[in-house]
């Protein structure tokens, strides 16, 4: 059954991931608000209540939370559907009631291609720049970003990665900086500058100086040396100063009551990026649904709400290797994480959900399964022919099918990218937008401004 939204929007029964356009204008204008003190009372609305962004006063979004696939293209998200629930089922980020695509195109002079830097950044400020940089404008010169119109609203703020939390996408909304190599700084600037009330992910190097090893010891042997780097001394001495609970642990994690907390739980990222049978790996120790759903917690305390950024880094990475495996697994761990986040919504009224992919990675391609098609074994195979492989099969969960997956390259593609989304001013992502417009509905959301 279809219902027509009143704006030219369509409402998909069981959120199937199909386009509603709407015709509603994306036009931004300067932050003015002066915050909201009423913390209201936590019931659910009906579920059309939130379709038309009601549920909180004035319309507006009293906690909105954005879940960035790295990495995730809609055949990535289908694949994963597929690996998942089946032909007949449904993801959650697919459950979503709003549906739409966004253009990725970053403002590079001479790559037509975006990387994570330019699409966050595009997301976080609402300008398009260069591939490398992060919340600065192709002059270099640093730009608001959502995080930082949500402090100005006297909102809780969080960064929730598996990558390190220093990375490009969480630093685009808590740091600028001309280029993404510097991570170092950008935890200077979360300390000194934009504050996030919850930083939870990996990247411990980038935070203790040389010869400290904090608690992951290095590992100069790793193919990608892990060792304490910081430019800028004990960061997580001066962050402890601050006021926020350092931890290192899933127990300390749980058992935290602090209302600032700092968390990194690898050195670097929070799994083992290669191609299959080649020291892959991906069980980080605290999920990214454990790690979001105490961000969720430390988050909501505050009367005046929160915005927070989730980030699944790993379908990005496992992608660049075509490691289609660990791509569903990184996938599928991404899904539970927004399954938690909409129930978290259901129960908290006013909270805006939006799931997005920054740009789309490896070209992902699902095929059927073909003996006289490309094969091979990837993990005795060069790295020159390891890109013509396909990896799989596959099973169709539910079914006696299967499916392998195919790849065109170990970089990023032009893709536009699948968004869905639920809650106060969804309606007005429901169409085919640029990264940029997701900033202007986000910040909206957040002042009450349809």
């Amino acid at each position: 059954m279809r219902v027509q939204d009143g704006r030219g929007g369509r409402l998909l029964a069981g959120g199937a991931l199909a386009l509603a356009l709407v015709g509603s204008g994306l036009a931004g204008d300067a932050l003015t608000g002066d915050g909201r003190t009423d913390d209201g009372a936590g019931g659910a609305p009906a579920a059309d209540e939130l379709a038309r962004g009601h549920g909180w006063p004035g319309g507006s979004a009293r906690n909105v939370v954005l879940l960035v696939g790295d990495g995730l293209s809609i055949a990535a998200r289908d694949a994963i559907r597929l690996a998942t629930v089946g032909q007949d089922g449904e993801l959650a980020m697919d459950s979503l009631r709003y549906a739409g695509w966004t253009h990725t195109d970053s403002a590079d002079p001479e790559e037509a291609v975006t990387d994570s830097a330019a699409g966050a950044t595009a997301f976080a400020t609402g300008v398009r720049t260069y591939n490398g940089a992060v919340s600065v404008d192709v002059a270099g010169t640093p730009v608001p970003t959502l995080l930082e119109h949500a402090r100005r609203l006297r909102k809780a703020t969080g960064l929730v990665t598996t990558a390190q939390v220093t990375d490009a996408t969480p630093a685009a909304f808590g740091a600028h900086v001309p280029d993404r190599a510097d991570q170092s700084e950008i935890a200077r600037q979360y300390l000194d500058d934009t504050r996030p009330d919850v930083i939870l992910g990996g990247g411990e190097d980038w935070w203790y100086p040389e010869g400290d090893e904090g608690a992951f010891p290095d590992d100069p042997a790793d193919p990608r040396p892990e060792v304490s780097r910081s430019r800028h001394g004990n960061l997580v001495e001066r962050a402890e100063a601050l006021g926020y609970d350092y931890v290192t642990t899933a127990d300390e994690l749980a058992a935290t009551r602090a209302e600032r907390v700092l968390g990194l739980f690898a050195n670097e990222e929070m799994f083992e990026q290669a191609p299959e049978g080649q020291g892959d790996e991906y069980a980080p120790t605290v999920p990214l649904a454990t790690m979001t759903g105490t961000a969720l917690d430390v988050l909501s305390r505050d009367r005046h709400g929160f915005f927070l950024l989730v980030e699944e880094e790993a379908i990005d990475e496992f992608a660049h290797n075509n490691n289609a495996a660990r791509t569903l697994q990184a996938g599928q761990a991404f899904d539970e994480t927004v399954a938690v986040v909409r129930d978290f919504a259901a129960r908290h009224r006013g909270t805006l959900v939006v799931v997005v992919g920054d740009h789309e990675t490896g070209g992902l391609a699902i095929e059927n399964v073909d003996p006289d098609d490309e094969s091979g074994d990837p993990a005795s195979t060069s790295p020159e022919v390891l890109q013509s492989l396909e990896d799989g099969p596959f099973d169709v969960a539910g079914s006696d099918l299967q499916f392998t997956v195919d790849w065109t390259t170990s970089g990023h593609t032009g893709a536009s990218t699948p968004l869905t989304a639920e809650g106060p001013g969804a309606e007005r992502l429901a169409r085919v937008q640029d990264n940029t417009d997701v900033f202007v509905v986000l910040r909206d959301a957040m002042r009450g401004r349809r």
